[in-house]
């Protein structure tokens, strides 16, 4: 069974069983398109609507779909996030970048981001030398560099914040 959630408000269940849809466990007869030039046609209760598909975001399960000039999100939990979800685990925040600290003490040879860069999961973010080697800091998950905590010849503690992320 999916759960979907809609503009963060409207919740729905919906499951199939021997070809029949069932949405909060009432059975619909809905019939769903998409259309080749991007376009969804919906046929429910005698009434036809027609939605643009606006963005698919594969990695945080959700659909961008307007209606009308009504913009509907629509975020999708499969049974595995459900089952996360009720054991107290959160895939997203699991995800999420979290701030890069110093491994060991070193000296910040060069910053390779700047505030508002986008970056990938082991994207280069800075040159740390610690020992006399040089050690690449890297993304651990894809953000935005919210901000750079230190510049360029400091030395930093074990520990440190050196750059934050969102």
């Amino acid at each position: 069974m999916l759960q979907l959630i809609v503009n963060q408000k409207g919740r729905f269940s919906v499951e199939k069983r021997e070809d029949i849809t069932y949405v909060n466990g009432e059975a619909t007869n809905a019939d769903i398109s998409e259309l080749s030039n991007g376009l969804i046609s919906v046929l429910h209760k005698g009434k036809s609507y027609t939605g643009i598909l606006e963005k698919i975001d594969f990695t945080n399960k959700e659909v961008t779909v307007a209606v009308n000039g009504q913009q509907y999100v629509t975020a999708i939990k499969e049974p595995i996030d459900q089952l996360l979800s009720n054991m107290g685990l959160d895939l997203k925040a699991m995800l999420k970048a979290e701030p890069v600290k110093a491994p060991m003490p070193g000296l910040v040879l060069k910053m390779l981001v700047t505030p508002g860069q986008h970056v990938n999961k082991g994207d280069a973010l800075m040159i740390l030398e610690a020992m006399k080697m040089e050690n690449v800091l890297k993304a651990n998950a894809a953000g935005v560099v919210k901000a750079v905590k230190v510049a360029e010849r400091t030395a930093v503690e074990k520990g440190a914040i050196l750059i934050e992320m969102e």
